[in-house]
């Protein structure tokens, strides 16, 4: 009886600590957007909400975590997948969401395995969901950025400077890339040189379409040249490289398909088993020769996953 109250006490102490860093949290953002203020940027309202005063307890824990190795690498995953909190309410989060998924797991099976299970499957979520949520940003991202560069291309054709050629993409285009070339226009805005500007939003954004319009860009500051044509030669390119992982996408999707089911089609029968006819699959986790064909099992699984994920990847 012991084991359940404190699970209760702990989740309810966790929910009000997150909760209270969230609600009394500002806005976070970097040093330029804070500079920005009410009056805006390119593209941007000029009416801005009021924001809330900061949280002491909620900015020590963040920075605590983010100047760490585990916690930088995840303010990096945060930022490029645009999601606005911070690192100590993702971790706060999680530790919330493995707390009531194996509370809830004991309390539905009182069983420890698979309360286990449930807890690693909450802490792993969030990292499966942040993990998606980037691949699926930046796919986006560079499915844009030929459109985004023969923007650029009319634009100095026409007259305009390179800034005001990544004005027009921040204006014209949809998000992602709308809101990145925003940011570098509002970067150069307030004094940062161009160059670092852009190694910004290669950080978030990173992607080798983007590293050589970048590299394109800085050539022709420091040497001179039509860049015109130049970009326009670099839009082309990425064009024909999105065409193409389109068409190999199409042709590999029945492999991939296999290979998922492959990896899922035995933890989800095993799982299965395991929770209508537990004294079934016991012996497995207890025995030693259980556990060696788990182990097995499980290397198979992984080994036969890896394998057919390269060869379907093909490098354009």
């Amino acid at each position: 009886m012991l084991l359940p109250v404190v699970i209760g006490f702990g989740l309810i102490g966790l929910i009000v600590l997150v909760g209270g860093i969230i609600l009394s949290r500002r806005e976070s953002g970097s040093l330029i957007e804070e500079r920005l203020g009410p009056t805006g940027g390119f593209g941007e309202s000029e009416e801005q909400a009021p924001q809330a005063p900061k949280s002491p307890i909620g900015d020590a824990l963040n920075r605590a975590l983010a100047d760490r190795g585990i916690g930088a690498n995840l303010a990096t995953q945060l930022a490029r997948a645009d999601l606005k909190i911070t690192v100590g309410e993702f971790m706060a989060a999680t530790v919330i969401l493995v707390i009531a998924a194996g509370g809830i797991a004991y309390f539905v099976k009182r069983d420890i395995l698979v309360t286990l299970g449930a807890c690693a499957a909450a802490f792993f979520a969030p990292r499966i969901y942040l993990a998606r949520l980037r691949g699926n940003r930046l796919k986006a991202f560079n499915e844009q950025l030929g459109d985004a560069i023969n923007l650029m291309v009319n634009g100095i054709r026409a007259g305009y400077s390179i800034l005001q050629a990544m004005e027009s993409v921040s204006q014209e285009m949809a998000p992602p890339i709308s809101e990145e070339f925003g940011r570098i226009v509002r970067e150069m805005q307030f004094g940062i040189p161009m160059d670092e500007a852009m190694d910004h939003m290669l950080r978030r954004a990173p992607s080798d379409d983007l590293d050589m319009l970048i590299t394109a860009i800085n050539v022709q500051r420091e040497v001179g040249g039509n860049l015109a044509e130049v970009l326009e030669s670099i839009s082309f390119t990425i064009r024909e490289r999105v065409r193409i992982k389109g068409e190999i996408q199409a042709k590999t999707a029945m492999t991939r398909g296999s290979g998922y089911m492959i990896a899922a089609v035995p933890i989800i029968v095993s799982v299965i088993v395991y929770l209508i006819n537990p004294a079934f699959m016991g012996p497995m986790f207890v025995d030693l020769c259980g556990q060696i064909m788990l182990g097995v099992a499980l290397l198979g699984i992984i080994v036969g996953f890896v394998v057919i994920n390269k060869v379907v990847q093909i490098d354009v």
